[in-house]
């Protein structure tokens, strides 16, 4: 007898699109290539991956873009003599994701000085082919320009533009460069200078550098201060309208202010600093930092030996929009991080804007801690850098995986 029919196979059932978005939805936003590689399987999938309609919807889900990557500068006498052939020089690759990488005359000599809702400022201070230019690295898009006339000591940072905007979306659109100058001698003047530049696909494929853009001069600030200040090299923190900046004294006397610059109102105002000073010693470099807390107040960490200290305070209250300084975290350091050679100092390096992270070297490693929960991971090897500046951006998939792997 011929054998019995072999049933005919019913096909695999699918899921609705509507259940296939939800899926995608859930796919974590610091591992990229996994939208990436999904991308690839269909070409409804890679429709949907890459239309607005999901994009909105996959940063309204996770709400707070991840770090895809850092940039950092070394420490003045600590900078290696070859750094090897990075796609982007002195950026670290955290996660697989393709950057759009301009071809910049002297790119070896730029360094970041700041970086925020997704594009990076750069300066080189040889000044050729331009001193500064901003860069996107999801869209390519860079924009050259001079400094503003007359500055020294300065401090220099990118934001987004747009009135409104939420900046989980804001990849193309206008940003403000904001420099800021301080004057010597008593009763020192700071001046704050402000420069919009478009950032459109326009400005990507034109070769012009824009050394004629005009800079809008701050009426400027005289302010309350008997001794000259200069910025500390870590880039300023913003909170809602306003840059704060850190300062030190340079003409003999061994303290720290921040600047704060209030975008809204274009006023500029000094704020002392919490007592941090143990045994009436002084701060010493690296072993403080400000913060943009997740609550929205002011933040201000710092190491002392293996204990690191946190004070928060109110933008809203008190003299000159601040309430009192409170000091609500002591962290012992010891027992928390992996240390071999407790007698080592401690840097802390940086931040992460609306959230309670920090960036803290140790003799092992650099590694990033939530003050919340104070979990830790190391995030690279053992580095003498002065700053590190988080890259925080949504990926978009319809952008290449970058082959250059993380491999520390």
């Amino acid at each position: 007898m011929p054998p019995p029919p072999t049933p005919a196979t019913r096909p695999a059932p699918t899921l609705p699109d509507e259940l296939i978005e939800e899926v995608f939805l859930r796919l974590p936003p610091d591992e990229p290539s996994s939208l990436v590689r999904a991308s690839l399987a269909s070409s409804f999938w890679l429709s949907l991956l890459t239309g607005t309609s999901f994009s909105v919807r996959y940063r309204e889900f996770h709400d707070a873009p991840p770090m895809l990557g850092f940039f950092y500068s070394w420490l003045h006498d600590d900078r290696p003599d070859d750094e090897g052939d990075p796609p982007v020089q002195r950026f670290a690759f955290t996660t697989k994701f393709g950057a759009r990488i301009p071809e910049v005359e002297e790119w070896d000599d730029y360094e970041a000085l700041d970086c925020r809702h997704g594009r990076v400022l750069f300066e080189n201070p040889f000044g050729c082919p331009a001193p500064l230019f901003v860069w996107d690295p999801m869209t390519g898009c860079t924009r050259y320009l001079e400094k503003p006339d007359g500055c020294w000591g300065d401090g220099a940072t990118v934001v987004c533009a747009v009135s409104g905007c939420d900046h989980r979306l804001c990849d193309g659109g206008p940003v403000r460069v904001v420099f800021f100058m301080t004057g010597d001698g008593d009763g020192c003047v700071a001046h704050v200078s402000v420069a919009l530049l478009e950032m459109d696909d326009a400005w990507s494929e034109s070769s012009d550098l824009d050394l004629e853009l005009e800079w809008t001069l701050s009426p400027g600030l005289e302010l309350e201060a008997t001794h000259a200040f200069i910025p500390e090299i870590m880039p300023p923190v913003l909170i809602e309208d306003a840059l704060y900046f850190m300062l030190s004294i340079v003409d003999g006397v061994c303290d720290m202010a921040i600047l704060k610059y209030d975008m809204a109102s274009d006023s500029l105002s000094l704020i002392d600093l919490p007592d941090v000073r143990s045994n009436g010693l002084p701060l010493k470099d690296h072993s403080f930092i400000p913060m943009a807390m997740g609550d929205g107040n002011l933040g201000f960490a710092q190491v002392d030996g293996l204990t690191l200290n946190l004070w928060s305070s109110s933008i809203h209250t008190g003299a000159e929009g601040l309430a009192s300084w409170t000091q609500h975290i002591i962290v012992d350091l010891k027992n928390l991080l992996p240390i071999q050679n407790p007698e080592k100092s401690l840097r802390l390096i940086g931040s992460v804007e609306g959230s309670d992270i920090i960036f803290i070297t140790t003799d092992l490693g650099i590694y990033q801690i939530s003050l919340k929960s104070l979990r830790w991971k190391k995030l690279w090897k053992s580095e003498k850098f002065s700053a590190l500046i988080p890259y925080m951006s949504f990926y978009n998939p319809q952008e290449r995986i970058n082959p250059y792997d993380e491999a520390h």
